[in-house]
């Protein structure tokens, strides 16, 4: 069976996207016809500064391989060099309702900080990640809960063009992980951990060092999570 998974390239890997991501897919290649991707073209729906972009690119490269990845087993690619990816994506934007676009949760959350400087693209995002599952025939998604929305409507959009247009894609099928679907943030336990958040005192990085330790709010055992900040002297 084939599944498909990729991470947008950004300076900040955190352990959501190590327990979430990275660790599982070393698993998956294990079982399946693994294919992941490093998706650019979902990164480039907020702005971004070319050069760092492209730097990036090479820093997750390098943390897939660095996590256990194997490129004799897997499949890794960089979205933006397989034009089909965006004119799937196009293809589909024609298919797609209005309403189905707008009941996605998660552009209602990330859209709330950006006000009328939100993108057309961020809009789009669900139906370009129906597009990069549905290229491949893939089969088995692995997701976080935040995502769950948008396998629905790439199922939906398959079902749709399958119909009109005959037998042509395969629907996928979500896996939640176990463990790791949901790492909730460090600021909020009511969000999850994400490299997108306002704070940074939401995530830890996994290139953070030892001397970033004393800066991140205590973990108290009686509630699931406190903002309270951690002082080195009083530890």
């Amino acid at each position: 069976m084939r599944a498909l998974t990729g991470i947008q390239p950004t300076n900040i890997l955190h352990v959501g996207n190590l327990f979430g991501a990275l660790l599982p897919a070393v698993e998956l290649q294990k079982h399946y016809d693994l294919h992941m991707m490093i998706v650019d073209l979902h990164a480039i729906t907020v702005p971004q500064e070319p050069a760092t972009l492209r730097q990036n690119i090479r820093l997750l490269t390098a943390a897939y391989l660095a996590a256990g990845v194997d490129p004799t087993k897997t499949i890794l690619f960089q979205q933006s060099q397989i034009g089909a990816h965006a004119e799937l994506a196009w293809l589909l934007q024609t298919v797609c309702r209005m309403s189905e676009a707008e009941r996605m949760t998660q552009f209602k959350d990330k859209s709330k900080a950006k006000g009328e400087n939100v993108s057309v693209g961020l809009f789009t995002y669900p139906i370009l990640m129906a597009a990069d599952i549905l290229l491949y025939d893939t089969e088995v998604v692995p997701v976080g809960e935040d995502q769950l929305q948008h396998i629905e409507l790439t199922r939906d959009l398959a079902e749709r063009f399958n119909r009109d247009f005959g037998e042509t894609f395969v629907l996928p099928k979500p896996v939640l992980q176990a463990e790791g679907a949901r790492i909730i943030g460090i600021d909020d336990p009511n969000k999850k951990m994400s490299k997108s958040a306002p704070s940074p005192k939401n995530y830890i990085s996994i290139l953070d060092d030892a001397e970033f330790a004393p800066q991140l709010p205590i973990l108290n055992k009686a509630s699931p999570l406190t903002t309270t900040g951690l002082d080195s002297k009083t530890c």
